[in-house]
């Protein structure tokens, strides 16, 4: 395993970095959809915004060869941990750097390219995600696939984000056994297509102070045929829209937006 430093700080990600695998590490339901799309590429896989290695590490276990990119120096560092201890350093690489560019990645090519649960979204203009697909498009060999996992922005759940504070989880941290509790407030800006989210993890130390850690970030979410055409302006063509990791078809009742798409030329 090699990690390779670059690009900016990723600082706003950082924060998220210590709660991450308390809501996210067991996850697995997306899976096998990156194992199956990895088996048939064929080659080497890159996943942009790896985090702390959820899905990098289960596809280095099955045996592919993985990159993953990310800007968060602390998500990278938890990434690191996660692939010494599965034993799969000689199939993994970790990189940080920005997937606007992928400058650090050289001349790097991929069989299959992948950013999962909406880690596409944090791009926060269409000039931002057109220049991360042209990216993904340079690492790729012709015909190379890339998949985008992404929520559906279906206008009643957008209504939801209406800026109120709700307690969403609580959760016991496995190394000191404190009770961490999240808050949520969103709200959404319906002509910009943005929601402006803010994560408050509270921590009740053993003592009983409550500790609280505060992590903003925006989502710009994409519409179904505006994906479309952001691939094809990016050179990808043979496009398909799904809307499970079973591949069902996309209905208005899908849950996940996930879009296939093949590198042109």
């Amino acid at each position: 395993m090699s990690m390779t430093d670059g690009g900016a700080a990723g600082a706003e990600f950082d924060r998220f970095a210590p709660f991450y695998d308390l809501e996210f590490g067991g996850y697995a339901d997306d899976l096998d959809l990156y194992r199956g799309f990895a088996a048939q590429a064929g080659g080497p896989v890159l996943e942009l915004g790896c985090g702390t290695g959820r899905v990098l590490v289960p596809l280095a276990e099955a045996g592919f060869a993985v990159t993953g990119v990310d800007l968060s120096g602390r998500m990278l560092a938890l990434a690191e941990g996660a692939v010494a201890r599965a034993g799969v350093a000689g199939r993994a690489t970790l990189v940080r750097d920005d997937i606007r560019t992928l400058v650090r990645l050289g001349e790097a090519r991929f069989a299959l390219a992948f950013s999962a649960i909406n880690s596409f979204l944090h791009l926060e203009t269409r000039a931002d995600q057109l220049a991360a697909l042209e990216a993904a498009r340079r690492h790729l060999v012709p015909d190379g696939l890339l998949i985008l996992d992404l929520f559906p922005p279906h206008p009643a759940v957008l209504l939801e984000y209406d800026g109120r504070l709700i307690h969403a989880a609580t959760y016991r941290d496995p190394r000191t056994g404190e009770r961490i509790d999240k808050f949520s407030a969103s709200a959404v800006d319906l002509a910009e297509q943005r929601i402006e989210t803010t994560f408050f993890y509270d921590r009740t130390r053993q003592d009983g102070a409550v500790e609280r850690v505060a992590a903003p970030f925006v989502l710009r979410y994409i519409a179904r045929f505006e994906l479309d055409l952001l691939l094809e302006r990016a050179g990808f063509a043979a496009i398909q829209v799904f809307g499970s990791y079973d591949l069902d078809p996309f209905t208005p009742a899908s849950e996940r937006m996930i879009a296939v798409a093949r590198r042109e030329g």
